[in-house]
């Protein structure tokens, strides 16, 4: 018995960053079928909750994500460029993005291709991992998509296509991640529950358990 979740992902999100491998992992090594969401950042989706609350938010998060990371074992540091243009001092999001649309259509074409998840993981590697400061340009991207089985020039090409289409399945996918009952990234909603967080990922893998996940 295969079994079935959906995996809502940014990536913008550091913490999507750190989950995306280990969901990819479970999902070649064990009876289930993940199924890649991609959504669009807080920082696109509402940004004005960026302006409300504690200013402490954002520092800790690049402390935490920072730990995480270290007691993970797994390559970070902030982007270089940043997938969202943001004045990060004063959490302004700028008018132009350049970025994270073109990321985020990708992300849904590679998910109807069968290979969001690998998609999301190379990508998210050259992005976050602080091996380069050009992710953006060059052969790192199109190096990336190879290794998720896919063509960047195909895929450039259907975002530039079908925006409006992509775009459509973007907010669908943040519609279920709200009906999921949630609001953040990662998400892994498994027969209706969701999972949120980097830390939740071994709870996910134990709750499957519980429903005959077994290794492929």
């Amino acid at each position: 018995m295969t079994l079935a979740a959906d995996l809502f992902f940014s990536f913008r999100s550091p913490y999507s960053y750190l989950a995306i491998g280990r969901y990819r992992d479970l999902s070649e090594t064990h009876n289930v079928d993940i199924t890649l969401r991609p959504v669009y950042p807080i920082a696109i989706r509402d940004p004005d909750i960026l302006f409300t609350g504690t200013p402490l938010a954002g520092r800790y998060i690049f402390m935490d994500a920072a730990r995480s990371a270290q007691m993970l074992g797994i390559p970070y540091r902030w982007p270089r460029p940043d997938p969202i243009v943001q004045n990060l001092a004063t959490r302004e999001i700028a008018a132009e993005q350049p970025y994270i649309y073109r990321l985020t259509r990708m992300g849904q074409a590679a998910a109807n291709r069968g290979k969001g998840l690998a998609f999301a993981d190379e990508v998210s590697k050259i992005i976050w991992s602080g091996n380069t400061d050009d992710w953006h340009e060059g052969a790192h991207m199109a190096q990336a998509v190879a290794r998720a089985g896919l063509d960047l020039a195909e895929l450039d090409a259907e975002v530039s296509a079908q925006a409006e289409e992509l775009d459509a399945e973007i907010a669908a996918n943040e519609k279920a991640l709200e009906a999921g009952g949630h609001w953040g990234v990662p998400t892994l909603v498994f027969e209706g529950e969701p999972f949120f967080g980097q830390d939740r990922v071994e709870m996910a893998k134990w709750r499957m358990e519980q429903k005959g996940l077994a290794k492929r």
